[in-house]
This record gives C-alpha cells, structure tokens and sequence, in this order.
C-alpha cells in the first residue's frame, strides 16, 4: 500500500527542508520514496508544493487529485488551493499562517475570510495548528515548519528516535536543538479538527 504526503505553503516557510527530513525519515524507516519538489518563484514568496509518496515499491512521484492520505498545508490559503488533492477520508493539517499574496497586496483579490470553513467543506476535517505560536514556544518562529512535521509525524509509521536522528543530520548545525525543540512541540501537539461535516 502506498501513502502519499503533499506539502503546500510559500517559498521561505521552510517546505523543503520539512520534505526532505520526511524523505530521509521514510527511507530511514524502510520504505520505498518517491519525491518531487516544485518551487519555481518560492524565493518571492511564490507557491511551494512538495510531494511525498512511501510504501513498498513506488512507481512515481506525483499524487494525483483526490489521492493524498495527508495534506500539510504551511499557510492558509495555500491549503485552500490545494484541497481538492486531499482524500475526503484523508488528514488535513493546516498552520495558523497568513501570508498574502501580491494580488491580495495590490487589492485585486481578497484574502477568505475562514479558509479553513472553505477546506473542510470540501474535505470534512481539518486540524488547523497553531504552528507560529508552538514555534516561538520552542524559541524561533521560524521553525513552525518543524512544529507542523512534528504533527505530521505523530500520524506516521515511523519510530521517534528516527524522526530525530534525521533532523539532527538534516538541519543546520547551529540550529539542531531548537528545531529538535519545535518537532517535539508538535508531536506533543493534539489536533482538534476545528470543522468537521
């Protein structure tokens, strides 16, 4: 059986490095993974999607509409864009964050009021995270990335030990305890599905 795992957000959350720990984990763990990165403008704070299929033996990268087991969304709207790629039987994780885009900048569009209403419309349940706020727990808000892996991570067959063993090697050197601190804050976390249908 194969699961698949589909990161959105926007460049400078962090998405990359969250998958690519994920990978490491997943490899680490025994599985065959497949991964595919599209970050084409992330740096200007363009959309980011990443995804991550595991099982036995996998063929191909790309998770198709409808066919992802979890949808870990880094930003708000993103998780509104992407929600139609989620399993209405799958797990949605969505972070506190708000980043506006530029046509929302510019006042050509509107930010939603309640994105996560409009995802759990389409989905029925969605675990929306206060990454920001268990990030600056951990003493960085810029390791709610590492918060929301460690939600992810409760949810997933692999061992604790591993998860921590691939962030120590995965992360920045001067940065390992603190997003070791972060994953921890996360995987602690316990998700309330804020909607539900």
């Amino acid at each position: 059986m194969i699961e698949n795992v589909l990161l959105v957000g926007v460049g400078g959350q962090g998405i990359i490095l969250a998958a690519d720990v994920l990978a490491w984990a997943l490899v680490e763990s025994g599985y065959d993974v497949k991964l595919s990165e599209i970050h084409g403008m992330s740096q200007r704070g363009g959309s980011v999607h990443t995804s991550v299929r595991f099982g036995e033996k996998v063929y191909s990268p790309l998770i198709e509409r409808g066919e992802a087991d979890h949808l870990v969304a880094f930003e708000q709207l993103e998780a509104v864009r992407w929600a139609p790629y989620a399993r209405r039987s799958g797990r949605v994780i969505v972070a506190d964050e708000k980043i506006k885009p530029l046509p929302v900048l510019l006042g050509v569009e509107k930010y939603p009021d309640d994105p996560v209403d409009l995802i759990a419309k389409s989905i029925g349940e969605v675990s929306f995270v206060p990454a920001v706020d268990l990030a600056e727990g951990a003493g960085n808000r810029r390791t709610a990335n590492l918060v929301i892996l460690g939600v992810l991570a409760g949810g997933l067959p692999v061992d604790k030990e591993v998860w921590r063993s691939v962030i120590e090697r995965r992360v920045p050197t001067k940065s390992v305890e603190i997003n070791l601190r972060a994953f921890e804050l996360g995987y602690r976390w316990q998700p309330v599905p804020d909607k539900v249908l």
